[in-house]
């Protein structure tokens, strides 16, 4: 397999991204398929697609390994399967923009989490972060909460704080010298989300055509990006992941327009800057105390 070293680690992480960032536009283009059925087939091929992948990776012993895995492997597939899930029932509600913006805080959520619950130190600039984007997705909300479902909103929330969750949880068991394999948690979220979402997904109503984007959403844009970003988390550093990551939000905001035209609204925009110039601020400040 080619070394992966830090510029071609980088160029890997941007084509994750743009992956990751065509969910929105192509939900946009389902004739049938809606809520939870959109989840449950996105979900059932990512698994297939982890079936193939995992034991051409790592062998067949994988799964095996699996099984003898502490529970941070299980706290985190269960993440991995409530960030599957409401991702798509949110971009079913909302705009695309919103979904996205919202899910960005995902970060400083993290942050704030492993402060309270394994006693991280957060700097002050990340703190300052934390309100700048608070303020931000409350301007982005707060001109349109008339216009726009409250379970849009809190299904959109679920994403960050699942992320949050098992970021701290991952981040905890290395801390006390037990690494958790994030590939095979997602191969447990993918199970999960599909047994969750099987009975709520009845009747099936999809096309030939939805099931088509429904499989390209579940190997090009979660089974493969997810198991390259794993590889590439072991290259850069996590403040890079971290403004890297940010590329999703903004692909995505600008496939869904070009591609589905689906404008953003000004609020959006201007809470979108808010929360991006916060995250980014606080990163390159964290990644400049680091070198």
């Amino acid at each position: 397999m080619l070394k992966l070293t830090h510029s071609r680690a980088v160029a890997l992480m941007v084509a994750v991204t743009l992956m990751w960032s065509i969910a929105g536009v192509v939900t946009r283009h389902l004739e049938h398929a809606a809520s939870f059925e959109v989840t449950f087939w996105r979900s059932f091929f990512t698994l297939l697609s982890l079936l193939v992948i995992l034991p051409a990776l790592q062998g067949r012993a994988v799964f095996a390994s699996m099984r003898h895995s502490g529970r941070a492997l299980w706290i985190s597939g269960v993440c991995w399967s409530v960030m599957f899930t409401a991702f798509m029932v949110a971009l079913v509600l909302m705009p695309v923009a919103n979904v996205l913006v919202t899910m960005a805080v995902g970060p400083l959520l993290t942050a704030l989490f492993a402060r309270v619950f394994i006693g991280h130190h957060i700097a002050l600039r990340t703190w300052a972060a934390i309100a700048v984007a608070g303020l931000g997705i409350g301007w982005m909300y707060g001109s349109q909460m008339a216009g726009l479902p409250l379970a849009g909103t809190l299904v959109a929330l679920c994403v960050p704080v699942a992320a949050a969750i098992n970021w701290t949880v991952v981040q905890h068991s290395q801390r006390h010298g037990h690494a958790v394999d994030l590939v095979p948690a997602v191969l447990v979220g993918a199970v999960i989300s599909v047994v969750a979402t099987l009975p709520l997904a009845l009747p099936f109503q999809a096309s030939g055509h939805d099931l088509a984007l429904l499989a390209l959403l579940g190997v090009v844009q979660l089974a493969i990006p997810c198991v390259l970003a794993v590889r590439c988390g072991r290259v850069l550093k996590a403040p890079e992941m971290a403004l890297l990551g940010l590329l999703e939000v903004i692909f995505g905001i600008l496939l869904a327009w070009l591609g589905a035209g689906e404008k953003p609204a000004p609020a959006v925009l201007t809470g979108g800057v808010l929360v991006i110039g916060a995250l980014v601020f606080n990163e390159l400040l964290g990644w400049k105390e680091q070198k």
